[in-house]
This record gives structure tokens, sequence and C-alpha cells, in this order.
């Protein structure tokens, strides 16, 4: 493209001379990423993701040694619950936040506090629904009944959603850099409180310590980064950008991409959310449920890293859309050679990973995490097609690819649990995953060459 600075015009500095060594190429390379927003904005979501994989190892690893297995599965049976609909509805407004905070202007705060208003309500009425139906979910979720059980539950349900909504809030007001910090803080204190409440709640369930530590640091986090938020990255954010967007985005231009986006995010967060609750309905055995619900966790987290890229990829694309090819090739290039490594070690170490939490655990989850860890790779192509049709407010065929995948997921987990177990699971995430790579692709190459063209 002509114009562009050196380092958006190409993902990597043209060198001239004799090749540098290893190491300093490779800080090279960092540092001049570190001046691209797209890259500076993803790294630090990756990093993230890294750091609360590593300290939630290392709380599950405290959990597992410190609880009886039956107290660690019924916690982990209780967390799960909880994201279910927290996690379910806040992750849903992440793709809005992403696309519409950057363009804001004036209207960035009211923009977030109705996006959290709306995500709480939401979160808490889907719980609601949740409690008043304990008895269809099994025995495994009866603690919930009760009126104490289910307030504290329901509270629980609405600070996990807008501790959710956090992250994404930092990045569309190119603050991510915060993210990884917030979330080591709270890991660390959550560990801390995981230890100190061993002896004084042994128990499982909502009332005992497994759920208490994770849900208190939490609340606590809350404080903090709302400040941060409100009172310095957004007044930041207003004299950055108030001059380029006078006029904030409309309520149905919004609406418009809330029900296309909304309804596709919601339906593949059923998949990250709702498959565990219902394994653990199947299973009804908290110690085999915990095996799963590690193994899965960590499935996750790896692919978080593309979702991660894909966010700054929404944020970017939308502040400069004339770049959205150039930086959508710069988007796949980083994320495949930051995931493929990690890949590549995940399948070749799954065991000894999980070995960290017992023998038990490493046979039962080792198949599970190598199926998982291989269906990032196509899981990638599809975040990051995501990103580009988010950066372009193109709600259908988001709602199209998400829904569609859906579907497929749902649809082998069904078949395959009954004869595979937890590992079925795996395989129908892989099926799926990669029958939605390749319906992405063609879409993805047509960018990428045309950014090849603009260069």
């Amino acid at each position: 493209m002509a114009g562009n600075p050196p380092e958006m015009a190409s993902d990597a500095p043209q060198q001239t001379g004799p090749a540098p060594k290893a190491g300093l190429g490779l800080v090279r390379r960092l540092r001049t990423d570190l001046r691209n927003p797209l890259f500076l904005q993803g790294y630090a979501l990756m990093a993230n993701t890294a750091a609360t994989a590593v300290l939630g190892l290392g709380y599950w690893f405290l959990a597992v040694r410190l609880y009886s297995p039956a107290a660690f599965g019924e916690g982990q049976l209780m967390i799960t619950a909880m994201r279910l609909f927290s996690s379910l509805v806040g992750l849903a407004f992440v793709g809005v936040m992403a696309r519409f905070i950057p363009i804001s202007g004036r209207g960035t705060a009211k923009l977030i506090l109705r996006g959290y208003g709306v995500a709480g309500v939401t979160a808490v009425l889907a719980a609601l629904v949740f409690l008043l139906t304990l008895p269809l979910w099994g025995p495994a979720y009866a603690e919930l009944d009760g009126l104490l059980p289910a307030l504290f539950f329901l509270a629980s349900v609405l600070v996990w959603t807008i501790f959710t909504l956090q992250d994404v809030v930092l990045a569309g007001l190119r603050q991510a850099v915060w993210v990884p910090v917030n979330s080591t803080l709270f890991g660390v204190l959550k560990m801390g409180l995981l230890v100190a409440l061993a002896f004084a709640l042994p128990q499982g369930g909502l009332f005992g310590g497994i759920f208490v530590s994770w849900i208190v640091p939490t609340a606590a986090a809350l404080i903090p980064i709302s400040w941060l938020i409100f009172r310095r990255a957004i007044p930041q954010h207003v004299t950055r950008t108030a001059a380029q967007h006078t006029v904030p985005p409309g309520l149905r231009e919004i609406g418009r991409f809330v029900a296309g986006d909304f309804s596709g995010t919601l339906s593949t967060l059923l998949v990250l959310y709702l498959v565990p609750v219902m394994v653990g309905a199947w299973l009804n055995d908290p110690e085999q449920f915990g095996y799963f619900s590690v193994t899965h966790t960590l499935g996750c987290m790896m692919g978080l890293l593309a979702a991660n890229m894909a966010v700054s990829l929404t944020v970017e694309g939308s502040l400069d859309s004339a770049r959205l090819a150039q930086t959508t090739r710069n988007a796949l290039r980083r994320t495949f050679l930051i995931v493929g490594p990690i890949v590549a070690v995940v399948i070749a170490a799954a065991p000894l990973i999980l070995l960290v939490f017992g023998s038990e655990l490493s046979e039962a989850g080792t198949p599970l995490l190598r199926l998982m860890a291989l269906g990032v790779l196509p899981m990638a192509l599809v975040e990051i097609r995501l990103g580009t049709l988010r950066a372009r407010s193109e709600a259908r065929k988001l709602a199209m690819i998400q829904i569609g995948m859906t579907v497929l997921v749902f649809g082998s987990v069904i078949a395959l649990f009954p004869g595979f177990g937890v590992t079925g699971v795996g395989y129908g995430l892989l099926i799926s995953q990669t029958v939605t790579g390749l319906c992405v692709l063609p879409g993805l190459r047509r960018i990428v060459a045309l950014s090849r063209t603009e260069s």
C-alpha cells in the first residue's frame, strides 16, 4: 500500500547486508512488531492467555493436592455452571465491543455501560432459567436448590460477566497491555485464597474453598480495572479519536450488527460452555468430570490464542478499513507462527503436561488434549475470518459460519460420546473445526490476495 509506514506495509522489516544473528533478528522483529498496534494488542492478549494458562495450571495443581477428588470435581461443576451463563453471554458481546468501541468517540462510556447492563441482565436471567429447571439437569447440580445458594450463584454469574467483558473493553480502547497484568494479579490472589480456604472450607460445591477462592478475587478485581477504564482509558481514547469519530454509531447500526454477531457468537460459545455441562450430567461422576474439565480447559486456552489476534484484527480493521486486507495477512502469518509450534509441543508432550495433575488424569485426558490441540489449527483460520467479517460488520456471514459450526459440533459430540466417552468430545470438535476451516479458507485467500496487490 502506498504511503504506509514500513512496519505496516509488511509484517517483517526488510534486511540488507549480512544476516544478523538469530537472537538479534528476533529482538528487532519484536521491536518492529510492538510499534504496530495490531501486534501489540494481539501479543498482549496472547500473553494474557499464557499467564492465565500457567497460573491456571498452578491453581488446579494445588486444588488436586489440597482437596479430595470429590470436592475437586464438585468445585469444578459449580464453576462450569457459573461460567456457562456469564461467559456465554459476556463473550457474546466481545464482537460488539471490539467493533464499536474504537469508533464511539464521546459515546464510548455510554456504549460500555450499556454493554455491561445488557450482558449482565441477560446472563442473570439465563442462570435463573437454569435454576428453575434444576431437576432436568440431574443430581450433579442439586446443591443449587434453595434461596441462599441461588442468590449467591446469580451474584457470581453477574460478577463473572462483567469480569469477562473487561478484557475486550481494554482491547477496544487500545489498552490491552493491562490485561495480562490484571490476570496475573487475579491468578496469584486466587491461588493464595485457595490455599487459605483448604482448611477453613475443605468441602466442594458452591460454598467450598474452590468456588469461593475463584469468585471472591474476581469481584475484587472489578474495582481497580473499572477505575482504569472509566477514569483513564476512556478519556484518553476520546481525546485521541473524538475528532475523527464525531458521531457515535447509532442504535440501529449496532442493533443490525448484534442481530447477526450475537446469535452466531452465542451459538459458538455454547460449544465451550454447554458441552462441559452436558458432559457433567452424562458422567454424573465428580471425579471423572474433574479429569475432563482440566483437560478441556487447557485445550480451550490454546484456542484463545487465535481468538486474541482476531480481536486485535477487528479493532484495527474498524479504525482503518483501508488497511484491512494487509492487516488480515499480517494477523494470519503471526497467528500460525505462534500457534503452530505450541500445537506441536502439546501434541508431543500431552501426557507429561497432564501428569502434573496425577497419572490417572494424564491417562484419561491425553487423547482429548491432543485432539483439541490439533483442532486449534483449522480454528485459527475460522477466528481470523470472523475478525475480518466483524471489522466489515458483515453480520449475516458471521452468523452463518458460527451457527453452522455449532450444529456440526453438537451433532458430532452427541453421536460420538456414547461410543468414545470424553475422547468423543475431542473427535467432534476436530471434525467440526476442520470442516468449518475449509469452508472459510476461500474468503481468507481472496483477502490475502488483495493485500498482495495493494502492497
